[in-house]
């Protein structure tokens, strides 16, 4: 089975949904906005084919932090 994550990031905190192919939810968290806090919270499962998340403030040190610790990580720009 292929899981899907999106990151709705904050400067504080980043809720993270994982869902199925067929978009039902298996897995929500809430972690502090961290390279580190988000990759130990995904790692708990299940493995993920892609993670997404919105451009923003934090991105650039997200997206570096999150490719550092091997995450399939794709930044999106919301208004296309």
């Amino acid at each position: 089975m292929e899981y899907f994550v999106g990151l709705d990031v904050s400067m504080e905190e980043t809720h993270i949904c994982v869902v199925d192919r067929e978009g039902e939810i298996v897995r929500e968290a809430t972690t502090e906005t961290s390279p580190d806090q988000i990759a130990a919270a995904l790692n708990k499962g299940p493995h993920c084919k892609r993670v997404v998340f919105e451009t923003g403030r934090m991105a650039p040190m997200l997206h570096h932090g999150l490719t550092k610790h091997g995450i399939p990580i794709v930044c999106i720009e919301s208004r296309h």
